[in-house]
């Protein structure tokens, strides 16, 4: 029996140690790549937010909080670590478990989907339906940088920031999308951190720096530096300029 196996899940998540979510999270990636390998799905997408998942299960509760997966590609950690781990086996099979979020397929599952770019206005739909009927909780809406690039994601930001309601949006930016992200937006995102120039800069000041007596303090101030200048050139100025508050 693995490690997995012997949690009562979502609950345990919370009171495990480190080092006992990385025996999770390694569990996780191991059950996802032998169920894939047998039944297909979409492994690479669910394999790079592990950790992320395992994370938004420690902070929030999934079973009254809403977490919105967009899209559903990314839910198979999520599948397992709420209450599918048994039934994970039978992904995409028939009578089986949906490869996508589905909500009577599980209470945890906050939102229907199968195409991408809804997360973000679901989210804020269910948080102005909050609103109205006094509920407290939190909404949590993941979204991927291919997502990103569509009209209906750019339109619930933009609500999002204009109606200033308490949401999260997490943007996983893995320059990845069905196939390599192309276009404006995508460029956007990576193009300041991944130039040459801005990284032969960045080493070249690195090197001068631990020469100096205070090199590491000089180093720890720049460091400071330069998240300040990369966060008025990258996202975070567009997202700021729609009333968003980036980190």
């Amino acid at each position: 029996m693995s490690y997995l196996d012997s949690l009562k899940l979502p609950d345990d998540i919370k009171e495990l140690s480190y080092e006992d979510l990385d025996r999770v999270a390694e569990d996780t990636r191991r059950r996802i790549i032998e169920t894939c390998s047998k039944t297909g799905g979409h492994i690479a997408p669910s394999l790079g937010v592990v950790e992320l998942t395992i994370a938004l299960l420690k902070m929030f509760n999934p079973e009254s909080d809403r977490i919105i997966w967009d899209v559903g590609h990314q839910s198979y950690a999520f599948k397992i670590l709420t209450d599918r781990k048994d039934r994970f086996h039978t992904l995409r099979q028939f009578k089986g478990i949906s490869g996508f979020n589905k909500t009577t397929e599980s209470t945890f599952d906050a939102f229907g989907v199968g195409h991408t770019s809804t997360s973000i206005s679901a989210g804020l739909g269910m948080r102005l339906a909050d609103d109205i009927t006094g509920r407290k909780r939190k909404i949590v809406s993941v979204i991927g940088d291919g997502a990103m690039t569509a009209g209906m994601a750019f339109e619930a930001l933009n609500n999002l920031g204009e109606l200033d309601k308490d949401m999260i949006v997490i943007l996983n930016d893995n320059e990845m999308s069905i196939s390599p992200n192309v276009g404006g937006f995508s460029n956007y995102l990576s193009n300041i951190m991944t130039s040459k120039f801005y990284t032969r800069v960045r080493k070249e000041i690195q090197n001068h720096l631990e020469e100096k007596p205070l090199g590491t303090q000089l180093l720890h101030l720049a460091k400071k530096m330069e998240d300040g200048v990369v966060g008025f050139f990258t996202p975070g100025m567009l997202f700021e300029a729609l009333g968003l508050r980036y980190i």
